[in-house]
This record gives C-alpha cells, sequence and structure tokens, in this order.
C-alpha cells in the first residue's frame, strides 16, 4: 500500500511523524512537502503532518505506532 506523507520544511510534528513511521517499519512512503504549492497549502496547511494512502484515507497527526498500525489495517 503506497502512502503519502505530506509535510512543511522544518516542520518538528513532521519530524516526529517521519520516526513515527520508521519506528513502526510502515515501509516506504512518499514525502510531499506543501510550502510551494498553493493546492496543497490550502488543503492540508493546518493539518500537517498528513498520512495518506492510495486509497485516499487520511490519519492526521498526532499519531503513534498503535494508532498507525491500527489505521494501517483499516481498524
Amino acid at each position: 500500500m503506497p502512502l503519502t506523507l505530506y509535510q512543511r520544511d522544518d516542520c518538528h510534528l513532521c519530524d516526529l511523524a517521519v520516526t513515527v513511521l520508521a519506528e513502526a517499519q510502515a515501509g516506504d512512503f512518499a514525502s510531499v512537502f506543501i510550502d510551494e504549492d498553493p493546492v496543497l497549502e490550502a488543503r492540508y496547511g493546518m493539518r500537517v503532518p498528513v498520512l495518506r494512502d492510495a486509497s485516499g484515507r487520511e490519519l492526521d497527526w498526532p499519531f503513534d505506532g498503535a494508532r498507525l498500525a491500527g489505521w494501517l489495517a483499516g481498524l
């Protein structure tokens, strides 16, 4: 399941989200930085970091390993 992490440059919460993904061994994910994209900025501006899967489901921060695992399992 391809994952995309929407984030900003110099975002401490985004760095934490990357750490959670790594510690949970969530697999490969694409990082998309929203700073220079007005459409993404409008959609995710105040919500980043946001994790999105290929089906369009989104997981807003804050999340930990347990919440991430449940979301990945579709719970």
